[in-house]
């Protein structure tokens, strides 16, 4: 009996892995923000760098791991501000030029 539930497990497993990821096409290649860096990921400080090529105003909005927006700021340099965020795990949302990209950021 344990071996068929093993041949089971291995079974399933086997197929989950077989499939292909779920991709999104909503969001185009190229409307993301060129030369975009965020660092340094994972922050232990209060301060987070975002820089691109163009270095114009960015928008900037963070969501937490329920989608509720924890942080919203508008920069003109490349340092953002998170010393109100808690350690934990987040999504980054920047806009710039009608430009926008999307990166995890995780606060330890």
């Amino acid at each position: 009996m344990k071996k068929i539930y093993f041949v089971l497990l291995v079974a399933f497993s086997f197929v989950l892995s077989a499939q292909e990821p779920i991709v999104d096409f909503t969001d185009s290649p190229s409307n993301e923000i060129s030369g975009f860096k965020l660092y340094p990921n994972p922050v232990f400080d209060d301060v987070v760098y975002i820089k691109t090529d163009k270095n114009a105003r960015k928008e900037i909005a963070v969501y937490d791991v329920f989608g509720k927006v924890v942080l919203t700021d508008r920069i003109l340099n490349t340092a953002l501000n998170i010393s109100t965020l808690v350690p934990g795990v987040y999504v980054l949302q920047v806009t710039e030029s009608n430009s926008t990209i999307t990166r995890k950021l995780v606060v330890k």
